[in-house]
């Protein structure tokens, strides 16, 4: 229904979208997901010709909507658009809102402008907020007022632009709802949200965005479960990555413990934690590893911190012949790391050592 090919935006600061294809079929949900910048609003808009895009085409059933001459309005009468910031007439009601494009757009009369709003009102739980402005309503009743509205277009897609970034947590569920009903009743739904739990719940499929592209796509069990990408894995996980080379005979290692301590500040990891892991650095790797390892030998050291769990993974990986840096430890030494850490492990896969472990 929905072809992407080799899309690209440029603005003069920054590209949000290089390289973007997808082909999503009709009556598909997706969740698009990624940190800001990533282009995820950009795409929407693109998609139904709010953004002229600089490369590139989208194809609304084989019909190129971004090519010179391309008839926009007939084509955006297939789409509704649902944006953060509502985007109701103020002046209006809530019904009036519902009926102007309705007449305006498909020159409906207003009986039938008024039936289909108030039909739609009753499917969003508002129809008793018909003859209100929207000043009078909540957040989460103006955004289900902007679906209904979407609606009354009859469109056979309906694109969502973070519908849920402008509302009190108390009144996310309300619309979360709402959008949830309409993907059972078979229309294409593009969603970008930060709502992780709401996407992986009503997708069909989920595409992450990062590096101007669609960075991974796949089910919400591949995406949330088992992410083949790194960046995926650290945006699902909420990971905070701590990512330092170490190369032993040029290097000042207190240094390298303090980028690590102004990464714990910045990203308000627990006190234990940073205490716990400032032990694993300066007994393994300072004491165990650096003086048995030749000159030269690049040592990565890599910290992740879940905000999502609160909890600590450190790796430490080198080349070369491995070492065991617990070998010649003291009792003392061997206390703080028993104290410090969990689920110690080493192994050796295709000449790369690794020691890992969770920090506790």
């Amino acid at each position: 229904m929905i072809s992407i090919r080799h899309l690209k935006k440029v603005y003069p600061n920054a590209t949000p979208l290089l390289d973007v294809n997808a082909e999503i079929e009709r009556g598909e949900v997706v969740s698009i997901i990624g940190a800001s910048g990533t282009g995820k609003s950009t795409l929407l808009r693109c998609i139904n010709r709010l953004e002229c895009p600089t490369a590139g085409e989208v194809l609304i059933d084989g019909k190129s909507i971004t090519q010179r001459g391309a008839n926009v309005p007939a084509f955006r009468r297939k789409m509704g658009m649902v944006f953060q910031s509502f985007n109701l007439f103020n002046h209006l009601t809530v019904a009036e809102n519902i009926e102007i494009a309705q007449r305006d757009i498909l020159h409906r009369s207003k009986m039938e402008a008024h039936a289909r709003a108030m039909e739609l009102l009753h499917r969003v739980g508002l129809a008793d907020k018909a003859n209100d402005l929207p000043e009078e309503l909540s957040g989460g009743q103006k955004q289900r007022v902007a679906i209904a509205r979407a609606l009354a277009m009859d469109p056979e897609i309906v694109l969502f632009d973070e519908p849920t970034s402008a509302l009190d947590p108390t009144m996310v569920g309300e619309v979360l709802a709402v959008i949830k009903d309409l993907a059972q009743q078979g229309l294409t739904l593009l969603i970008v949200t930060h709502e992780m739990k709401f996407a992986r719940d009503i997708s069909t499929r989920i595409f992450y965005m990062d590096e101007g592209i669609i960075y991974e796509d796949g089910t919400p069990e591949q995406i949330f479960e088992n992410p083949k990408r790194e960046k995926t894995r650290q945006f699902i996980k909420r990971l905070k990555v701590f990512d330092e080379h170490i190369v032993i005979g040029n290097v000042d290692f207190r240094c390298v413990t303090d980028k690590f301590l102004i990464f714990a500040e910045k990203n308000q990891i627990e006190k234990l934690t940073v205490r716990n892991a400032s032990f694993v650095f300066d007994e393994i790797v300072l004491l165990g590893l650096m003086p048995r390892l030749p000159a030269d030998t690049d040592i990565r050291l890599t910290a992740e911190y879940s905000e999502e769990t609160r909890r600590a993974e450190i790796s430490i990986e080198y080349a070369g012949n491995r070492v065991d840096p617990l070998e010649n430890c003291d009792d003392i030494s061997r206390h703080l790391i028993e104290m410090a850490t969990e689920n110690f492990e080493q192994t050796n896969s295709n000449g790369v050592n690794r020691i890992h472990f969770h920090v506790k």
